[in-house]
């Protein structure tokens, strides 16, 4: 893996390639996979590393694709999650009680 990466670096410093750009591009690389491995799962992706989540999305929204981050899961409205929660509980719906 070190002769690898020593070897990357190398051509792309003969290419002119600037330090802040090469950290961008392995830094999204980095994250994309460990987003596609977990799929698209923030929380997982987090834990694996070791960031807290609300610093992964920040670092995330950089990569929005159509209005969705590239490689996250899609979120359900809320709406339609507590509709088909409903729906799966036959619908009935429960009061909750407040202590």
């Amino acid at each position: 893996m070190k002769n690898r990466l020593e070897l990357l670096v190398s051509e792309m410093v003969e290419r002119g390639i600037l330090f802040e750009d090469a950290v961008e591009e392995f830094q999204k690389h980095f994250i994309l996979s460990v987003l596609k491995k977990t799929n698209g799962n923030l929380s997982k992706a987090a834990d694996q590393l070791r960031i807290h989540r609300n610093t992964l999305s920040k670092r995330v929204e950089k990569y929005y694709e159509n209005g969705h981050m590239a490689g996250a899961r899609r979120r359900r409205p809320r709406a339609v999650k507590v509709a088909r929660a409903a729906a799966s509980a036959g619908g009935k719906t429960q009061a909750r009680t407040r202590r």
